[in-house]
């Protein structure tokens, strides 16, 4: 493969020219999203500039606590990012999205880890940093999407719950569907990013090895198995949240209580 073409300061400038015609297509068009174009793109330079630095201390520190700690670092801030998406108020809902993620993650994770890649040594940060990154984000929409819909269908459709309760379904029952309705939506996204992988466009992390210099070949199979990995990741997240959110949708004695 060629070597990397490095992209200095002035390309990077003239990248940002990018941004600049988004404005003005948003101020010609009277869009009123300007704001946010540069919000977010002031916000993604320094958060991406910090992280950089941050992860080439930590590929030369290799401790496995520093690199635990800072997945799950990322886990909580994927968590609290879903559960400002969900618009019901629901009782411990953040905790109920740090657990869903970060055990979604960390069982696929570990899969991966152990059982695919396989590197030296299990800590590898070059390997687990980026792995975990991409589960954890998948999951963290994952969630949100399962949540928000989960609990729109629990509160709109609180009486056709209590008429299941009463003709003698369990809560479980009562809310099958919307739980399986949830969890299909939460699952669509990674579906159709599988569904046209190669077809109509380049996965992300593929796209990045094949710049970064790596074997096209090499990139698409690693690239299967994080298409593998965030997709089981996603289910598990799902399963694992809309059934502790039904928990507090619901009293000891199996009543409907909406928050």
């Amino acid at each position: 493969m060629n070597a990397v073409i490095d992209l200095n300061i002035p390309k990077m400038a003239i990248s940002l020219g990018m941004v600049a015609i988004a404005i003005s297509f948003s101020v010609w068009q009277k869009l009123t999203i300007e704001k946010n174009l540069l919000i977010a793109t002031f916000r993604s330079i320094i958060q991406l500039i910090v992280v950089g630095f941050l992860l080439d201390a930590v590929f030369e520190i290799k401790q496995p606590v520093v690199i635990l700690f800072i997945i799950l670092l990322m886990s909580l801030m994927a968590a609290r990012e879903a559960k400002n998406r969900v618009r019901e108020k629901v009782p411990y809902v953040l905790p109920i999205m740090w657990i869903s993620v970060i055990v979604g993650t960390l069982a696929i994770l570990a899969y991966t880890t152990f059982l695919v890649v396989q590197p030296d040594t299990w800590y590898a940060p070059q390997y687990l940093i980026p792995l975990a990154g991409m589960i954890l984000g998948n999951s963290m929409n994952g969630a949100a999407i399962a949540a928000e819909r989960f609990t729109q269908d629990l509160v709109k459709r609180s009486r056709d719950i209590e008429t299941h309760l009463c003709l003698g379904a369990t809560p479980q029952q009562a809310i099958a569907n919307y739980q399986s309705d949830a969890i299909r939506a939460a699952m669509i996204p990674t579906i159709n990013v599988m569904m046209v992988a190669g077809v109509v466009s380049l996965p992300g992390m593929m796209t990045g090895q094949i710049l970064g210099g790596v074997s096209p070949l090499l990139a698409v199979r690693y690239q299967l198995v994080i298409l593998f990995a965030i997709t089981t990741a996603n289910l598990i997240t799902a399963l694992i949240l809309t059934n502790l959110v039904s928990r507090q949708f619901f009293t000891s004695a199996q009543q409907l209580k909406l928050p």
